[in-house]
């Protein structure tokens, strides 16, 4: 019988990105699933939507820290209680240097940038920053080889990967096109529906970490 598959497109501006990442990552309910990540441009994916930012919207910046919260608690995620400097900030060159990344390197850089930017509020939209933190992954060489590749091939992977995106129906982050057993496939959105995701790719929620967070969104 085929695995149960995943394929979630991320974006490290996105709270909500982190914390669908976070239980992908950490929780045994999904570890019988094929799981792909996929790094595209929020930003980008925002305009060819015409949607604006959420954080843009009045009142619902303020919904959106709570909520983060909310979740994190719900699901034991590790969460820092206040907000990155400056966001939403620009993530694009951390994109780039996502999609220059093979497949092998992809999961642990992500790992550690979703933490350092939703737990430990490090702004790696700095570019002295992230350049900092792909060297102490990497080291200085290979850091300075992924800066140089996300300028021209991440560049227009980022863009592919975020068309892609677009086309699978996605209007914002997390976007997860999920494929059960029985090789139906949909697309959900959002951490506050990955309960939808456990119930159609038919995954026993009694393994998770986070009981009562899976009872609360089941």
């Amino acid at each position: 019988m085929a695995r149960p598959k995943i394929l979630m497109y991320v974006d490290v501006v996105s709270p909500f990105s982190y914390e669908a990442y976070y239980l992908l990552r950490h929780d045994p309910v999904f570890k019988d699933c094929e799981v792909t990540y996929v790094p595209i441009f929020l930003g980008g994916l925002m305009n060819k939507c015409g949607n604006t930012a959420p954080i843009r919207i009045k009142n619902k910046d303020k919904w959106i820290s709570q909520e983060r919260t909310r979740w994190a608690k719900t699901f034991n995620i590790p969460i820092s209680p206040t907000l990155p400097a400056d966001f939403p900030a620009n993530t694009l060159p951390i994109g780039r240097a996502l999609a220059s990344l093979p497949p092998t390197d992809l999961t642990k850089t992500l790992d550690i940038l979703f933490r350092k930017y939703w737990v430990e509020n490090v702004p790696l939209h700095r570019p002295d920053v992230l350049r900092d933190a792909l060297t102490d992954i990497f080291g200085g060489e290979r850091a300075a080889s992924i800066l140089a590749d996300a300028a021209t091939t991440g560049k227009q992977t980022l863009i592919q990967n975020t068309d892609k995106a677009f086309e699978d129906g996605a209007f914002g982050l997390p976007w997860m096109v999920c494929t059960n057993t029985d090789g139906q496939t949909e697309g959900f959105w959002g951490v506050d529906h990955i309960g939808q995701v456990v119930q159609f790719l038919g995954l026993d929620r009694t393994k998770g970490l986070a009981k009562t967070g899976w009872r609360a969104v089941l």
